[in-house]
């Protein structure tokens, strides 16, 4: 059987980063002991980020290269999906415009549902069964306020394209373990994790579950422990990954950072998160080995190949992480993330319900930004409409679909409205005007006011346009955020 395995990668990193201080401010007078996890910063979603628009944003960044004709399927795990029941790998590959004859499958339920469902879409390459698979990984958790919690997660997606094709990471092989010991659950209807004891699951989980699965893994791979370059093993417990590494044989370098201190752990999507960001300085014929662990362990082994070279450069981990904003208002991390009761005036109170007719009808608009080109004239516009928008042509049923997601663009006009409604005003919107053709009134995001101004670059981003808190329904849409003049 020819290689498999990886064929390109992405991540997504929110721009927010709240600092431990602000939280240590506002909660050690109740919880001391807070304070030995106080340093540093962790990822943060703006209102308006999910692990459904993290998701899309890491395959965007993994796809810039890549044949999206080719993929066959799109798998999505995570342990916070914002749908029950509606597969939310639909929306992602909606968003993508990867087509309608494709597989979508969510993968969740476990703090491994990453490393499960990565293992599940190798099988499924492997097979034959779908071509190219777009697997994806996305986590946004809820922490009780004043908990330990709050300061160890984060928020982050990653996503892989597996193939057999141009592999830049063979699969040498992997290896399951499935033990119910429960570090951690969260029960239906609940919106937190409830953690048992630190030493317990130390000693009588990680020591214990992690070395005897990747033993057996390199066993069936036939490679010795000394000859991996890279062990990702995501843990909030300090100093576990090196001595379960120390007692494996591995050399003490191998063990990979992470990121606590500038993200934050990711929960099911930080595994393949701290894999992307190996991979962004891997040399050919170094050896990653990746766990995950929950209910068991996942263990997979990967070999760089050349073809890693050739990768277009792309954003991934490091990327995202330099692009960042901190954050010290701790009263907005609990606002956007609903951990406070907070009254945004009458203006608020507008009944939010989504015509699921309108949106189904409206899909490739909506969800994939879809728009037109007059096939006479070359005009685009957005939205795509029955005749064209140019003044010298205006041809009837003259244009075709026109994607303009990854189309970059400048400010023309903007306002910063206080009036309007905003979970975080003021409410930025204004005129983009998208390189090549076509101009759009949109919303703005991740604004930083002391750059924004007209004629500053833009690109569009996935992102949620309304939540309607009484049906549970979110409506997404695109909006434009600001990039650096040579991005």
């Amino acid at each position: 059987m020819a290689d498999h395995g990886i064929t390109s990668f992405g991540a997504y990193i929110p721009r927010l980063r709240l600092q431990r201080s602000a939280v240590l401010e506002a909660n050690t007078w109740a919880n001391a002991a807070l304070a030995a996890n106080g340093k540093g910063e962790r990822s943060m979603c703006n209102w308006d980020e999910d692990s459904v628009t993290m998701a899309v944003e890491a395959a965007r960044d993994t796809l810039q290269d890549s044949d999206r004709e080719a993929i066959g399927a799109v798998h999505l795990a995570s342990t916070t999906l914002p749908f029950s029941d509606r597969q939310n790998a639909g929306i992602v590959a909606e968003a993508l415009n990867l087509g309608e004859n494709i597989g979508t499958l969510d993968v969740t339920s476990s703090q491994r549902a990453g490393t499960t469902g990565l293992i599940n879409a190798l099988n499924t390459v492997a097979a034959g069964a779908a071509g190219t698979v777009l697997f994806c990984t996305s986590e946004h958790r809820k922490s009780q306020t004043g908990t330990p919690q709050e300061l160890l997660y984060g928020d982050g997606a990653a996503a892989l394209t597996l193939g057999n094709e141009n592999v830049i990471a063979k699969v040498l092989g992997h290896h399951t373990v499935s033990v119910d010991f429960v570090d951690h659950y969260r029960g239906q209807g609940s919106d937190y994790d409830y953690d048992w004891e630190e030493r317990w699951i130390r000693d009588e989980g990680y020591n214990k579950i992690v070395p005897s699965a990747v033993s057996a893994a390199l066993d069936k791979a036939g490679v010795a422990a000394a000859d991996i370059d890279r062990f990702i093993l995501p843990c909030v417990l300090r100093r576990v990954p090196e001595s379960i590494a120390k007692g494996l044989g591995l050399r003490d370098d191998a063990v990979v950072d992470t990121l606590q201190a500038v993200c934050g752990d990711t929960g099911a999507a930080h595994a393949v998160v701290l894999l992307c960001r190996a991979l962004e300085d891997a040399e050919p014929g170094q050896k990653i080995l990746v766990t995950g662990f929950g209910q068991g362990c996942d263990v997979l082994l990967f070999e760089v190949t050349d073809a890693i070279r050739s990768l277009t450069p792309r954003s991934a981990v490091s990327g995202y992480l330099a692009r960042r904003s901190a954050e010290a208002n701790y009263d907005k991390y609990l606002t956007f993330n609903n951990l406070v009761a907070k009254d945004f005036g009458k203006r608020a109170e507008v009944d939010k319900q989504t015509a699921l007719t309108t949106l189904f009808r409206n899909r490739k608009m909506l969800t994939g930004f879809i728009g037109g080109k007059c096939t006479k004239c070359g005009t685009i516009q957005f939205p795509k409409s029955h005749y064209c928008v140019n003044p010298n042509c205006g041809e009837a049923d003259s244009q075709v679909d026109h994607p303009m997601a990854d189309t970059g663009g400048k400010v023309n006009t903007w306002t910063a409205d206080s009036l309007t409604f905003s979970i975080d005003p003021p409410a930025y919107f204004g005129m983009v005007q998208f390189d090549g053709g076509g101009r759009l009134m949109v919303d703005f995001t991740d604004v930083d006011k002391e750059t924004f101004d007209i004629g500053a670059r833009v690109r569009m981003t996935f992102r949620v346009r309304d939540i309607d808190p009484e049906r549970g329904f979110r409506k997404y849409f695109w909006k434009a955020i600001q990039v650096d003049d040579a991005a």
